[in-house]
C-alpha cells in the first residue's frame, strides 16, 4: 500500500509525533536528564525559524511531539529532520525514528485539547502525578510557571489567549483544564487523528480542507462505493 503524502494547508496548525526507534531509557529507569536537555536544546534550535509558530511541545521517554502552525508543507519535515541529524550524530548510533513522524491538521476549536493531551501524557505514563512536574514539556509556561527555558521560543496561539482577558486567567484556566483532564472520546478521537494522520475538527472545517489541503483529510468510506440506483 502506498504511504500517505503529508496533510498540510496554510495557516492550519500541526500535531506531531515523532517516535525513536530507540527510547532514551525504559519509563522504569532513571530519567536520563543530560539527553533529555540535550534533545530539548536541538528542538529548540531546529524550531527557531520563522516559518514556524510552536505552541506546545513534550518530550518523553520514546518521542517527541510538537503542536505548531508550519508555514510552508516543508516546515515541519525540515525540523523533525534537522533533529534527527542531531541526534545521530551526539547521542545515538543508527536509524534515530522508528519510521516517518505521524501528523494531523487541527482546528482551533482542539488547540486547547491537543495542548492538554500532549502534557498529561508524562502522568498517563505514570512517571509523575502532574503534567507540571515533568520538566520537559510546555506545561509549566502555559500556567504561569514561566522560565526562560521554557518560555523561550513558545508562540501562543488565539484559541490560548482566549481562555481569557488577562495572562494570569489564561494560565489559571489553563490549570484547571490540565487538571480536569480529557474525556476518553476527546482522548480518542485526538489519538486516532495522530495516528491515522487526518484532520480533527468539524464538518466545515474539513470542507474546507479538501480545496486547502494537499489531500483527503477523512479517511476514505470502507468498502465498495455505492451503486447508482436505476430508474425506468
Amino acid at each position: 500500500m502506498a504511504r500517505l503524502s503529508r496533510l498540510y494547508a496554510p495557516g492550519v496548525i500541526q500535531l506531531v509525533q515523532a517516535r525513536l526507534a530507540r527510547p532514551l531509557a525504559a519509563v522504569e529507569d532513571p530519567t536520563p536528564a543530560g539527553k533529555f536537555d540535550l534533545l530539548l536544546t536541538w528542538l529548540r534550535t531546529e524550531a527557531a525559524t520563522p516559518d514556524l509558530a510552536l505552541h506546545a511541545w513534550v518530550l518523553l521517554h520514546d518521542r517527541f511531539i510538537l503542536l505548531a502552525t508550519p508555514a510552508n508543507p516543508d516546515t515541519m519535515p525540515r525540523l523533525v529532520q534537522g533533529v534527527g541529524r542531531r541526534m545521530a550524530a551526539g547521542m545515538v548510533h543508527g536509524r534515530v525514528f522508528e519510521g516517518r513522524y505521524r501528523s494531523a491538521l487541527i482546528e482551533a476549536a482542539w488547540l486547547v485539547d491537543c495542548m492538554v493531551w500532549a502534557e498529561s501524557l508524562p502522568v498517563h505514563m505514570g512517571v509523575v502525578d502532574t503534567a507540571i512536574q515533568w520538566p520537559w514539556s510546555s506545561a509549566r509556561a502555559h500556567v504561569g510557571m514561566q522560565t526562560p527555558a521554557h518560555a523561550a521560543g513558545l508562540a501562543d496561539h488565539p484559541a490560548y489567549w482566549h481562555l481569557g482577558d488577562t495572562p494570569f486567567a489564561r494560565q489559571a484556566r489553563y490549570q484547571e483544564c490540565l487538571e480536569a483532564g480529557l474525556s476518553p472520546g476527546r482522548l480518542r478521537l485526538i489519538e486516532q487523528a495522530v495516528q491515522g494522520q487526518w484532520a480533527l475538527g468539524d464538518v466545515a472545517f474539513l470542507q474546507k480542507l479538501r480545496s486547502e489541503g494537499a489531500r483527503r483529510a477523512r479517511p476514505a468510506p470502507r468498502g465498495r462505493p455505492r451503486k447508482p440506483t436505476v430508474t425506468n
